[in-house]
């Protein structure tokens, strides 16, 4: 330690009167560095430079979808081969959805030039498709508008995360004549036109590879002058005008030799969203079989092969704490066999009631969707079509609406659900004598609700009943018609391996026939229709599953309804048993694929089978004549992964008793099915 009184003589305070100095010198330059810290640590800390958004990269290839509504202008006139001639002005409109895809080079001004090509199709109303229909005496055409596409470039200015652009090019639509004259064989004619393209539209990318637009275009085509071969002459005019919606996923491709893109196409690059696609592809037949008479509503005795063909996305999104808006985009392809009549368990899921030969677009699933959570214990939700992920109270009320199947929230079977990957026959995938209400394919508009906690589930709902028998119109007359249902759904582990028992009971009020009116009158001459009021119809479901072990799933379904109204949505069924297998592949290496093997036994109320031997029609049935048995289905599939998220599937069906008439098949029905998701 340094002492002053240690100082002492001249040249000791020379000495000493150096240290002071120095050691002056020492304390004011460390007062200085602590006065200097001190105010740097009192100035404001330097803010970090936010994160710079990246701008969009509008150059490169993309691929979409669009939604929008059409409208279709047009004139025509018909003259048929003994000179009547007729004339109308006709305006078709409806929704209409379709893809796209195009290329485009943005210049460091900001110009883009650009080139897209795109296919629209009309709603699968078959009212939103028909241009015009004109009649004489000798003849009666009907005009069919069955696709339009385009060829376009597009000249716009990007900056940013916006495009703003005017587009113009090439254009061409596809049509159908049918003439259905009096006397003779209904005549068919297709026809292209072609014709040019103009509009405008804005478009903004929200994600790294995400863009939505909204767009405006006008097709004009030319004039179509068409001879049919009785003679008949039928011309008109056409244009198309449409506003509709885009999505485009920006995609890295071509690119050089093991080149691939940072990101998967499905990557939505945001929690708050989700989007999934799927294509199946079903091609079905079967070979000639036994059958002394055939009616309106029977499989034909020749052979015959149909497919059918289903493309749709599913675009799920968060919009706030709990709540959740999903739309579900389709485009459906194809017919079933004989159009889709001929068994009570028709052998293809995919094929509804509405026969395409082109595709038609549907806005299949559009609702709405909210979560209350009220705390305990979480499970984490997968990412599925039908579902966000994220982590969830176990006790939970879940609120549902809007547009939907029924069978998307109730009977939800682990093993036969399905059609696009396991069980293709109706009495299979679904319990046939569930006559919930559906248009002709398979979808309504209602409300659910569904109280969930760890052991069980409770789920209610009602939804809007078609306004007669197999129709796409609904009955508004809200509460007082409709199809309500509730399900207990208990849940146990049975020698540590998970079991379900789901339980329903359902009821309609409907506008709906009586059969046994019916048969009763016989000035009605098996006119159903005549008798319809409105009428109660009642019955549930027992759905079982249960594992038996990790990749062995058992299953069975018994359902029943009281058989004395017409069948107003689904199938003729009135009581039905299925019971089946589902084994996965992991003990012979392929633990992706699937086999599966089950039966079902369907049966008739005694009104609804005699109503069919008198030669009534039902919703798929009536051969005209009926030596009643039960309808017997076995059905075995194998399901082979070729990915993760692609699989062929090969399907037998053996269905004896057909539309439950013993005096015809069996019916062997082979299946190929090809299936792609993301």
């Amino acid at each position: 330690m340094f002492s002053w009184n240690a100082c002492a003589g001249t040249r000791a305070m020379s000495r000493c009167s150096r240290s002071r100095k120095r050691l002056l010198a020492g304390v004011f330059l460390s007062l200085l560095a602590l006065d200097g810290a001190a105010k740097a640590a009192d100035a404001p800390m330097p803010l970090k430079a936010p994160p710079v958004q990246p701008v969009f990269d509008w150059t490169g290839l993309y691929l979409g979808a669009h939604a929008g509504y059409g409208r279709a202008p047009a004139r025509a006139a018909l003259t048929d081969p003994f000179l009547n001639a007729t004339a109308t002005s006709s305006a078709l409109g409806g929704m209409i959805g379709g893809v796209q895809s195009g290329y485009n080079v943005r210049l460091r001004s900001g110009l883009l030039f650009g080139v897209e090509a795109d296919l629209t199709f009309p709603n699968y109303l078959i009212s939103d498709s028909i241009v015009a229909v004109l009649a004489t005496p000798r003849s009666s055409v009907v005009e069919h508008l069955d696709y339009v596409g385009t060829v376009r470039g597009r000249l716009g200015y990007a900056s940013g995360h916006w495009l703003f652009y005017a587009t113009g090019g090439f254009a061409y639509a596809g049509e159908r004549f049918t003439n259905t004259p009096p006397i003779g064989d209904e005549e068919k004619h297709l026809n292209v036109r072609l014709g040019w393209a103009a509009g405008a539209g804005v478009e903004y990318a929200f994600a790294p590879h995400w863009s939505v637009k909204l767009e405006y275009l006008y097709d004009r085509f030319e004039h179509a002058n068409i001879r049919l071969a009785s003679g008949t002459q039928y011309s008109s005019s056409l244009d198309f005008q449409s506003i509709r919606v885009g999505l485009n996923r920006k995609i890295g491709w071509p690119g050089p030799p093991g080149f691939s893109p940072t990101t998967s196409l499905s990557d939505p690059e945001s929690a708050s969203w989700e989007i999934h696609g799927q294509t199946t592809y079903l091609p079905q037949g079967y070979g000639r079989f036994r059958a002394p008479y055939t009616g309106t509503n029977s499989f034909t005795p020749a052979p015959q092969a149909q497919a059918t063909w289903s493309n749709g996305l599913y675009l799920n999104a968060r919009l706030w704490e709990g709540g959740e808006v999903y739309y579900n985009p389709e485009l459906l392809q194809g017919f079933g066999l004989n159009n889709t009549v001929g068994a009570a368990g028709f052998p293809n899921g995919e094929a509804q009631k509405s026969n395409f030969p082109y595709p038609h677009y549907n806005t299949s699933r559009l609702f709405l969707r909210q979560t209350f959570g009220f705390g305990g214990e979480q499970e984490q939700l997968a990412s599925a079509p039908g579902q966000l992920a994220g982590k969830v109270d176990v006790s939970r009320l879940t609120l549902q609406a809007g547009k939907f199947a029924v069978m998307d929230v109730f009977d939800g079977n682990s093993h036969a659900k399905d059609t696009r990957k396991d069980f293709m026959n109706w009495s299979m995938w679904a319990p046939g004598a569930f006559d919930y209400s559906a248009d002709k394919v398979g979808l309504t508009y209602g409300a659910t609700a569904e109280f969930n906690q760890k052991q069980w589930a409770l789920r209610s709902g009602y939804f809007l009943m078609q306004s007669v028998s197999n129709a796409n119109s609904f009955d508004t007359k809200v509460f007082e018609r409709g199809t309500y249902a509730v399900e207990l759904e208990t849940r146990w582990s049975l020698f540590s391996r998970p079991g379900k028992l789901r339980t329903i009971g359902w009821f309609n009020s409907a506008n709906s026939g009586s059969y046994r009116e019916t048969l009763n009158n016989p000035a009605l001459d098996l006119d159903i229709a005549q008798t319809r009021r409105g009428r109660i119809k009642y019955g549930y479901v027992v759905s079982l599953e249960q594992a038996l072990t990790d990749e062995v799933g058992l299953f069975g379904r018994w359902s029943w309804n009281d058989g004395k109204t017409e069948i107003m949505a689904f199938t003729d069924i009135d009581a039905s048993l299925s019971l089946g297998l589902s084994i996965k592949g992991a003990k012979w290496g392929r633990p992706d694929d699937v086999i599966g093997i089950g039966g079902a036994i369907n049966a008739l109320s005694r009104d609804h089978r005699d109503f069919i031997a008198a030669g009534g029609l039902g919703v798929l049935i009536g051969d005209g004549a009926l030596n009643y048995r039960r309808e017997r289905i076995l059905e075995t599939y194998y399901a082979y992964a070729l990915s993760r998220r692609i699989t062929v599937t090969a399907d037998y069906q053996l269905i004896t008793n057909p539309a439950y008439n013993a005096d015809r098949g069996p019916v062997h029905v082979f299946s190929a099915r090809f299936h792609g998701e993301f």
